[in-house]
């Protein structure tokens, strides 16, 4: 995640939205039974393994940090398009490049692995896998590229295995899923402005791998993987989705990880989310890890060299993941986008 922007809300939107339902943690990692409000009969929700995903985030982490133009990049985008095959039924590959906020050329690879392709709803979920630059916020070593363990990382790790579950629990033949990697995110600084950031999802904007492509909605994930990570309902999301926003954050409650998924007011976070929802009218929202302090709404380990593997906690990963298969299998939409 780039050196974003926010906007401090105002206080009284800080207030706990009342909705908060009963904390029913400790989900087990099994298949659970959950009922489908819309045909009103019992829907098998796929179990989120978490050890798969803190498996990913690791190999990732591994290969150092996937900054554009790095062996890094090429090898971690051969891995994740090899993953994305293995688990969807059609991978789409934009290899291209993109012009930095310095006037650099960018070499920048989007993935999307498509399941269901013929299916007319469609669910969009992303999330960038690229590594920032530099540890522009670490006290030390500013001008070296982070290991980006929980931004970039982690949110991959989810999703592939998101993919793994639904591949193996087949999805209804109407319900299509798209699964979007994308790259060049955090090659950004606010001198620069706000367009420096997020260059890969801005070109699939405007390039998407589908011509005239539409989806009933959009997820983004942005450092879901840290211990003791909170979600809470970041303030461009709800304005842009907030339809969409109320329904995760109920399947988080109703899969048992609604302490992770606070009914409250977020900062406003300039993410990939912002091009998706003003460049194609996908209704999109950001699950980012936010803290309370609107000055300063990140971790500490934020665009610094302690985003490694040391932080990343297989709970919040298990937490994301269950609650996005809830969504998926209970609270979809059941009509195709318009």
């Amino acid at each position: 995640m780039n050196n974003f922007r926010f906007c401090a809300a105002a206080l009284s939107s800080m207030i706990i939205i009342v909705l908060a339902a009963c904390n029913n943690e400790g989900a087990q990692n099994k298949e659970t039974t959950a009922t489908d409000t819309t045909h009103a009969k019992p829907v098998s929700v796929p179990a989120f393994d978490a050890d798969t995903a803190y498996g990913y985030v690791g190999i990732q982490a591994a290969l150092g940090p996937r900054t554009p133009g790095s062996a890094a990049q090429t090898k971690c985008a051969a891995w994740m398009e090899a993953k994305l095959k293995a688990f969807c039924d059609t991978v789409y590959r934009q290899e291209v490049h993109v012009t930095g906020g310095d006037g650099k050329s960018l070499p920048c690879i989007n993935l999307i692995g498509v399941i269901n392709p013929k299916a007319t709803n469609r669910i969009l979920l992303l999330t960038h896998w690229d590594s920032r630059p530099w540890a522009d916020q670490d006290t030390k070593d500013k001008d070296k590229p982070i290991i980006a363990a929980d931004d970039g990382g982690s949110g991959v790790g989810v999703l592939l295995e998101l993919a793994r579950q639904i591949k193996a629990r087949t999805l209804p033949a109407s319900t299509g899923i798209d699964i979007l990697f994308t790259d060049v995110e955090d090659y950004g600084r606010s001198e620069w402005g706000e367009d420096s950031y997020c260059l890969g999802t801005q070109y699939w904007a405007k390039h998407p791998h589908v011509a005239g492509y539409k989806a009933s909605l959009g997820i983004l994930l942005d450092m879901v993987g840290a211990k003791g990570a909170q979600f809470p309902m970041e303030g461009i999301s709800t304005r842009y989705a907030a339809d969409v926003q109320q329904k995760v954050w109920q399947a988080a409650g109703s899969a048992g990880y609604s302490s992770y998924f606070p009914y409250v007011a977020g900062s406003d976070i300039t993410d990939d989310h912002v091009p998706v929802n003003k460049l194609t009218g996908i209704k999109t929202i950001d699950i980012i890890n936010l803290t309370p302090d609107l000055q300063n709404p990140f971790a500490p380990h934020w665009h610094t060299h302690a985003d490694v593997m040391d932080i990343i906690d297989k709970n919040t990963l298990k937490a994301v993941g269950q609650t996005l298969l809830q969504f998926i299998y209970t609270s979809a939409p059941a009509t195709p986008v318009s």
